[in-house]
C-alpha cells in the first residue's frame, strides 16, 4: 500500500540521509547481538512451525516442555532443532507430540549429535520446520487473492477499530457488527497481562480481562468469520493482533499459519511499558518480524505510547527517532515500505496554544519521512476528561489532521476513551464522526500545502533537528563500554531516554529465558526467513 502524496515541508535531504545514517549506526550493534543469541520462545516458535501444538492437562503447551527439557539436559546454546530430531531418528518417540509428551515426565535423552546423525538430524528438522513455512506462503497468498476477489477499501486512510470483549465468541458478531459500519481493520485486543506469560494458552477462550486471549484458535476463528463479511460486504476485512510480549515470536509465527493481516509489533514498547529484558526483546523481533515480512503482515509500531508518559511537545523528537529505528530494524528483517504501519499519535494537551498546528507538523513530518509506509495514527487518550462532548470534537479534530496529512490507518477515536469500555452506540458515534470527516475533508491532502519557513514547517525543522541531535548522543555514548552489552541504544533504553523509562539490559522479565548461540547452532526456520527457501 502506498500512501497518497503529502504536502511537502521542504525538509533539506541531507538531514533526512543523516537521521537514517545515525539511526543505522546506533541499531547495528543491537542486531548483531541478536543474531548472535536465541530465546526458549525463538526456539518453541520453531517446533511450532514443525506442527508441535496442543498442551497438557494443565494446558502447559507441550512446546514449552519440549524445550524445557532439551535445555535442562543439554541446554538451548546449539538450539532445540538438532537434540529433538536426533531423539526421533534415535526412537525415543514416534513423532514431535509423543516426544514432547515423554519429555514432560523426563522420559527421553537428549544429545547433541555430531558427523553423519547431526547432518541427518538437521536435514529431517528442514523438512518438518518447511513445511510450517509452505503454510505460511499460502496463506499470503490466499490473501492476495482474497484481496483481488472482495477489493480494498477505496477510501483512505484505513479505518481500524478495536474489539475487546475478552469473549471470542462476543468478539466475532461485534467485530462483523464494526465492518458492516465502515470499519476496515479489526483489532482483538489480548488480554491484559498476556504479554507477561511466557507461554500461549491454547484454543478458544471465553474469559478475559479488557481483552481477549491471543491463541491460534481464536485466530482461526475470527479469520474466518471476517472472511465471511468480507464476502457479504465486497471488501477485504484485515484482522490485527498482538505480537509482542515473552512470546512474541510464537504469536507472530501463529498469524502467520492463521493468515492474520497486521499485528502490533514495536521495537521498544514490551522494554519500555512491560518491562521485558532489552536483550529478550531484541532477539525475539527479530524473529518475528522475519516471519511477518514472509507472511506479508503489516506490523503496527508503538511510537504513540511514549506520548502518554512524556510531553506530546517536548519528546516529539523521541517519536521520530523510535520510527526511524523502527524503520531500520524492520527492514534488516525483510518487511519492506509498505508493512511498515510507524506509529504516532494525537496526544498534545488541547490548552497548549496553537496544539492544531503543532500535531499537524508532527503528522507532516511522520508522513513525507515515511512516504511509502502506511503510518498508524493513534486517537487522543492522555487529555481525555469524562466530558463526552469534548472528547468527540477532540476526535473529529484528530479526525481531521489524519485526512489532511495522508495518514495510512486511523485508529478510531471514542469520546468515552479512559472513562469506560465503549458501548457499541460509541463506536457508532465514533464511526459516524471518522466517516463525515473523511467525506467532507479526504481531499484535503491534495490542497492543503504549508507556507514556506511558516510554522509548521518550522517546526517540522526543529524536531527532525532534535532527533538528529539525540542520535548523534546515543552514537557517541560510550559510557557502556567494557560492560556486558556494550550497545549505545541499550545504554540510552537505560538511561530514560523514551518514554521516561529507564530498562538496564541485564534486568527486566525474560532474561533467563535469553542463550547465547554456540558455533553449532542450528535453526531451520532461521535459515529458510534468511534465505527465502520453500524446502
Amino acid at each position: 500500500m502506498t500512501s497518497r502524496r503529502a504536502p511537502l515541508l521542504d525538509l533539506d535531504p541531507a538531514q533526512v540521509r543523516r537521521a537514517r545514517t545515525l539511526a543505522r549506526k546506533a541499531g547495528k550493534p543491537v542486531v548483531d547481538l541478536a543474531q548472535a543469541h536465541t530465546t526458549v520462545s525463538v526456539e518453541r516458535a520453531t517446533l511450532r512451525l514443525a506442527g508441535l501444538a496442543g498442551a497438557d492437562h494443565e494446558r502447559v503447551p507441550w512446546v514449552n516442555h519440549l524445550v524445557q527439557a532439551v535445555r535442562d539436559e543439554v541446554g538451548l546454546e546449539h538450539g532445540v532443532a538438532l537434540p529433538v530430531w536426533d531423539a526421533l531418528r534415535r526412537g525415543e518417540a514416534e513423532n514431535l507430540e509423543v516426544l514432547a509428551q515423554k519429555s514432560a515426565s523426563g522420559g527421553v535423552h537428549f544429545e547433541i549429535p555430531s558427523g553423519k546423525p547431526a547432518a541427518r538430524a538437521a536435514a529431517d528438522a528442514r523438512k518438518d520446520v518447511a513445511r510450517g513455512i509452505r503454510t505460511i506462503d499460502r496463506q499470503r497468498a490466499t490473501r492476495d487473492r482474497l484481496i483481488k476477489r472482495h477489493g480494498d477499501p477505496e477510501q483512505r486512510p484505513w479505518i481500524y477499530l478495536i474489539v475487546a470483549t475478552g469473549d471470542i465468541m462476543e468478539d466475532i458478531p461485534q467485530a462483523q457488527a464494526a465492518a458492516r459500519e465502515g470499519a476496515d481493520i479489526i483489532a482483538v485486543i489480548r488480554s491484559t497481562g498476556q504479554s507477561l506469560l511466557d507461554y500461549v494458552p491454547e484454543g478458544a477462550t471465553r474469559e478475559g480481562y479488557a481483552g481477549t486471549y491471543a491463541t491460534q484458535e481464536n485466530f482461526r476463528l475470527m479469520r474466518a468469520a471476517l472472511d465471511e463479511t468480507s464476502r457479504e460486504l465486497g471488501r477485504y476485512i484485515r484482522l490485527t493482533n498482538y505480537a509482542s510480549g515473552l512470546c512474541m515470536p510464537e504469536i507472530a509465527t501463529l498469524a502467520g499459519l492463521e493468515r492474520l493481516d497486521m499485528m502490533l509489533n514495536d521495537s521498544m514498547y514490551g522494554i519500555l511499558f512491560r518491562d521485558i529484558n532489552p536483550i529478550r526483546t531484541f532477539v525475539d523481533q527479530r524473529f518475528s518480524r522475519q516471519i511477518h515480512a514472509r507472511a506479508g503482515i503489516i506490523i503496527n509500531t508503538g511510537e504513540d505510547n511514549y506520548l502518554t508518559t512524556a510531553d506530546a511537545v517536548e519528546a516529539a523528537h523521541t517519536v521520530t527517532v523510535s520510527q526511524l529505528l523502527n524503520e531500520y530494524f524492520a527492514k534488516e528483517a525483510g518487511l519492506e515500505d509498505w508493512q511498515l504501519g510507524l506509529g504516532h499519535a494525537f496526544e498534545i494537551n488541547p490548552e497548549v496554544p496553537e496544539s492544531f498546528r503543532l500535531e499537524l507538523a508532527h503528522a507532516l513530518l511522520a508522513r513525507q519521512l515515511f512516504p511509502d509506509a502506511p503510518l498508524k495514527w493513534m486517537p487522543p487518550t492522555k487529555h481525555m476528561t469524562g466530558d463526552v462532548f469534548r472528547g468527540y470534537l477532540l476526535d473529529g479534530f484528530f479526525n481531521l489532521v489524519g485526512a489532511m496529512t495522508g495518514q495510512g490507518i486511523l485508529l478510531v477515536g471514542m469520546m468515552t476513551e479512559a472513562v469506560v469500555t465503549p458501548f457499541l452506540s460509541d463506536r457508532d458515534l465514533a464511526l459516524q464522526n471518522v466517516r463525515y470527516v473523511l467525506n467532507a475533508a479526504g481531499g484535503l491532502t491534495e490542497d492543503f500545502h504549508p507556507p514556506r519557513d511558516g510554522f509548521i514547517q518550522t517546526r517540522a525543522r526543529e524536531v527532525l533537528g532534535e532527533a538528529i541531535d539525540l542520535l548523534e548522543r546515543i552514537g557517541s555514548d560510550t559510557s557502556s563500554r567494557g560492560t556486558a552489552y556494550p550497545q549505545p541504544l541499550l545504554s540510552a533504553i537505560a538511561d530514560g531516554t523514551f518514554g521516561l523509562m529507564k530498562r538496564p539490559p541485564t534486568r527486566g522479565k525474560g532474561l533467563d529465558g535469553v542463550c547465547r548461540k554456540a558455533a553449532g547452532y542450528l535453526n531451520p526456520a532461521v535459515d529458510l526467513l534468511e534465505t527465502g527457501e520453500t524446502r
